[in-house]
């Protein structure tokens, strides 16, 4: 099987070839463009989420010998959370080559956070099963080398420290509320406001409840922060 112009771009973009194409194809098949004879990539997905974090675990053990699981997990977790897989999906432009039915496509598929989170793990399965885990390593390293350099400014999500933080006060947990929401049904804006049960609150704006969810978080966590 030969792959075409952009999926040969995109091995250039990720630093790898591979020696069966048919695996990244499958690889960037969303279930929306699955049939009888094209596989989609939700098993590769599942695969590759297994050897992200193995990959990850040792990269944080050897990169600080001495820390603890306390110390390790929130890394960890901030290295393997589908905003940060999403994140260098899209600075490959996996987007772009991700194989999508139309309903999927007009919707706005190329640019949801969960369905490019996915595909970036499904990719890294694939390199996985074409070459083994040694190359799937290398890939995840190049394409996570700063972010792993970092980790430490991006060890707690915001709504996980806005959480701890009430809690430490003995407050209710924050509320998160769609106080807006506008644009096409294929390309929605979300505006969520987060709340304390002292009526402090912060409100941001984004392309999915999620990040506006964080974003949100953030805000209010500034506030707080001000205060203090």
């Amino acid at each position: 099987m030969k792959l075409g112009s952009e999926l040969r771009a995109f091995e250039a973009r990720i630093g790898y070839s591979f020696s069966t194409p048919e695996l990244l194809v499958e690889a960037v098949t969303h279930a929306s463009m699955s049939s009888s004879t094209r596989n989609d990539n939700q098993r590769l997905e599942f695969l590759g989420d297994r050897v992200l974090g193995l990959v990850m675990a040792q990269a944080l053990i050897e990169a600080d010998p001495n820390a603890s699981e306390g110390a390790l997990a929130p890394r960890f977790n901030a290295l393997v959370r589908k905003e940060t897989c999403a994140d260098v999906a899209r600075e490959i432009d996996l987007g772009a080559v991700v194989r999508l039915g139309r309903s999927e496509t007009v919707s706005g598929g190329r640019r949801k956070l969960a369905l490019l989170g996915d595909a970036i793990e499904a990719v890294i399965a694939a390199v996985y099963l074409d070459a083994g885990f040694q190359a799937a390593r290398d890939m995840v390293l190049r394409l996570w080398a700063d972010r792993i350099t970092q980790v430490d400014d991006d060890a707690r999500d915001a709504k996980t420290s806005l959480q701890e933080w009430a809690q430490a006060r003995s407050l209710s947990p924050p509320e998160y509320i769609e106080i807006d929401r506008n644009g096409p049904d294929h390309a929605p804006i979300f505006t969520i406001m987060a709340q304390l049960s002292t009526g402090v609150k912060g409100s941001a704006t984004a392309g999915s409840k999620r990040e506006a969810q964080q974003g949100a978080a953030r805000a209010l966590m500034a506030i707080l922060e001000q205060d203090t």
